[in-house]
């Protein structure tokens, strides 16, 4: 049995000793083949590439999915005649990937030759950004304009350009939009963020993911100054959040007649724990990141008064950098609470405006995961149109890669817009208020336009006006009209008529800050005290019951 078992072993060996021998007689170059396809497959799938797809559906490319709501003038009016927006949409052959994509787009882009005219606006807080003009008399060739974008009683539409995170006029898709736009005889306005495109920072105050109020104030500046000219919106990644997250703040009191998000962010809580799932994501966290800290060695001084300097020196991703920086300048309390106050997602349902939404599923940087489907489809307003290639701001199309598909779809969708009654023109809301979250309740915050001040609760206000009065035994009342009370001879106070009406839809809001309604809590009111009242009248009345019983 021994001898059998070390046969078997001895055989064993052998045959792999012939196995070896084998291999030893295939060329070096067959291995050297094999390992390129091995390289070239792993390749393939980590950079997502879709070029075999292409090639077997023949490169017709992809429907664009459209989401709206079935009663949307909006999209019946406006978006039902962009033919763009109805076809399929396919990527130049040689970039059939979303990471090569967005590459190409940064390091390259094949951008027209753009000479903006810039003009310096100062907020009210100090700070200082730049407006980088081009005018359709630019790129038309028309000697006979002014320098301005547009004259007072001109008509001319102006596009306001809001770009991405770190990016300026001078990046490669913000030139492909302003040039296609001024070559169709708009006025484009590119409102560069605090810090950025050569100009420094002039206040303590940095723009964030939710820093809207630069948005509002170059809107209503240039509304003022271009009363006659119709004014249309592009927000461009971060610039799409701050964008979406202005029009929901202020519903229908813009002088904003359309708008239009490019791959919007929409949740920056899910996008921060998306860009470093994986280790493709986690080079786009690096790299936005080092971009950050370049805008961030620019204003030195003034972070390193205002923030954590030594950490954001440190930062390895985007979340450390809002850790050290951002949180500290905006004095959020944590990240998360920055990112859920700054999120545009909760303002989708609020938008009072004609806005087109355009996204890809294969965006490396702002994942499909955050957009909100449903909010958009309730919405009559929006329309959402989502490709399924693309990359992040790229949608490079035909052999030459030199146009950008979005772009065109913009100005189509622009286009119509401007020449249907669809336009939107701006009605006078009250304040914003804002959505309330369990975050919002704490004392340290107080959110208006992205940024934070420290507060109380106490400083919380009603929609309506309230009154403290002294009662005859001193103590406060608090009244839902302050019209209503009036002094009494002697230094008392006595309420002249009350409204029922007011009273009870200060009830009404109030049942609705805790979610339930007014009517429900009435009724389990009721249903939940009917023991407690049976069982007292039957203590009352428990003597003539007795007589009753005696009698029968």
């Amino acid at each position: 049995m021994a001898d059998t078992f070390g046969e078997l072993i001895e055989e064993s060996a052998h045959a792999f000793t012939l196995i070896l021998q084998g291999f030893t007689l295939i060329p070096i170059t067959h291995y050297e083949i094999a390992f390129v396809c091995f390289l070239l497959i792993v390749i393939y799938n980590f950079l997502e590439f879709h070029f075999v797809h292409d090639v077997l559906t023949l490169f017709r490319g992809s429907p664009v999915s459209l989401t709206y709501n079935s009663a949307s003038e909006i999209y019946h009016g406006v978006a039902s005649r962009c033919h763009l927006l109805h076809g399929r949409y396919m990527a130049t052959p040689w970039l059939s990937s979303p990471h090569v994509q967005t590459t190409f787009l940064n390091f390259h882009g094949r951008p027209p030759a753009v000479n903006y005219r810039r003009k310096l606006f100062h907020a009210s807080d100090g700070g200082t950004f730049a407006l980088d003009w081009l005018n359709s008399s630019d790129v038309l060739g028309d000697s006979t304009c002014e320098e301005n974008a547009a004259l007072r009683h001109d008509k001319t539409p102006i596009l306001i350009v809001i770009p991405g995170l770190t990016s300026d006029s001078s990046s490669a898709y913000i030139k492909h939009l302003a040039y296609s736009t001024a070559e169709r005889g708009w006025d484009v306005v590119v409102c560069n963020h605090r810090g950025l495109g050569g100009i420094s920072v002039t206040s303590d105050c940095f723009y964030n993911a939710g820093w809207t109020k630069d948005t509002r104030d170059v809107i209503n500046d240039l509304h003022r100054e271009y009363p006659n000219a119709p004014l249309f919106a592009i927000g461009l990644s971060i610039g799409a959040n701050i964008l979406v997250k202005y029009l929901g703040e202020d519903g229908e009191d813009v002088p904003i007649a359309g708008a239009v998000a490019i791959c919007s962010p929409w949740d920056l809580l899910i996008g921060s724990r998306f860009i470093c799932r994986r280790t493709v994501q986690k080079f786009y966290d690096r790299a936005l990141t080092v971009g950050l800290q370049e805008y961030a060695q620019l204003h030195q001084t003034l972070y390193s008064r205002l923030a954590d300097w030594d950490g954001i020196v440190k930062s390895r991703t985007i979340r450390d950098f809002d850790n050290y920086a951002t949180r500290l300048v905006g004095k959020f309390e944590t990240v998360d609470t920055y990112y859920r106050h700054c999120s545009s997602a909760q303002y989708v349902t609020k938008v009072s405006i004609p806005l087109l939404c355009i996204s890809a599923l294969d965006d490396p940087v702002c994942t499909w995961e955050a957009i909100p489907w449903d909010e958009c489809r309730a919405n009559k307003n929006i329309v959402l149109a989502v490709t399924r290639h693309g990359g992040h701001l790229a949608f490079f199309e035909g052999l030459t890669a030199s146009s950008l598909w979005w772009v065109r779809a913009v100005n189509e969708f622009l286009d119509v817009l401007h020449c249907s009654p669809f336009m939107h023109t701006q009605k006078k809301n009250p304040p914003h208020t804002g959505p309330e979250s369990s975050v919002d309740q704490g004392p340290y915050v107080n959110v208006a336009n992205g940024m934070v001040a420290a507060i109380s609760n106490d400083a919380k206000e009603d929609a309506f006006e309230r009154q403290k009065v002294n009662n005859e035994s001193g103590a406060d009342i608090v009244v839902p009209d302050a019209e209503r009370v009036v002094p009494r001879s002697g230094g008392q106070t006595s309420v002249k008529t009350v409204d029922l009406n007011r009273i009870i839809k200060w009830l009404d809001q109030l049942f609705q800050q805790n979610r339930r309604s007014s009517w429900m809590l009435t009724y389990i009111a009721i249903i939940s005290t009917l023991p407690l009242v049976g069982a007292g009248l039957y203590v009352l009345f428990r003597k003539k019951f007795n007589k009753i019983k005696l009698l029968k």
